[in-house]
């Protein structure tokens, strides 16, 4: 039967110092395990799946994965079937089937992922799009729809219609 009785952490700590293969020595290695199957997986998949999708887990056969939303989840559906031969032949025999779930953590750090290289050719000159701006017009109306907005709103909306003109960079610079 399994020990579920509170451990001190030294104790822990020290079942990995002394050689002895204790949890935590578990633990990491089935953390370095999941983290060489990610790289596999990602491997295989489209590199414009990467920032939106990662391993969660594998066990008795079956792989998980997350994506960030259900678009990338019916992409990663079409990319399945060859995924799942692909791993069976090159790195899990054994692999039974695949399971994708949605994990709308993974949007923000796909987001990040995605914007921090937007940002590197924006910085670098190489962007071809022109910044996004707002347009007095819009503005306009916006200010329009704060004057009958409730206060929170109102305020938010008007800060909104001041950035009239303004680039986007300038803007995402703001926030930092």
């Amino acid at each position: 039967m399994h020990d579920s009785r509170p451990q001190s952490l030294e104790s822990l700590f020290d079942s990995v110092s002394g050689g002895n293969k204790g949890p935590l020595h578990d633990v990491q290695q089935r953390a370095i395990a999941l983290l060489k199957l990610n790289r596999a997986v990602k491997g295989l998949l489209p590199s414009q799946l990467h920032p939106w999708c990662r391993v969660a887990n594998y066990r008795q056969g079956h792989l998980i994965l997350e994506t960030a939303n259900a678009s990338w989840l019916m992409r990663l559906r079409y990319e399945q079937p060859t995924l799942l031969s692909a791993l069976r032949a090159q790195i899990l025999p054994s692999l039974a089937s695949i399971d994708i779930r949605i994990n709308p953590a993974l949007a923000a750090k796909g987001d990040e992922t995605v914007s921090g290289k937007d940002n590197f050719r924006a910085e670098s000159g190489n962007s071809d799009t022109p910044p996004r701006q707002l347009s007095e017009q819009s503005a306009e109306t916006l200010r329009h729809l704060a004057s009958h907005s409730p206060e929170k709103l109102r305020k938010i909306l008007e800060r909104l219609a001041s950035l009239a003109g303004e680039g986007t960079s300038k803007t995402s610079q703001q926030k930092k």
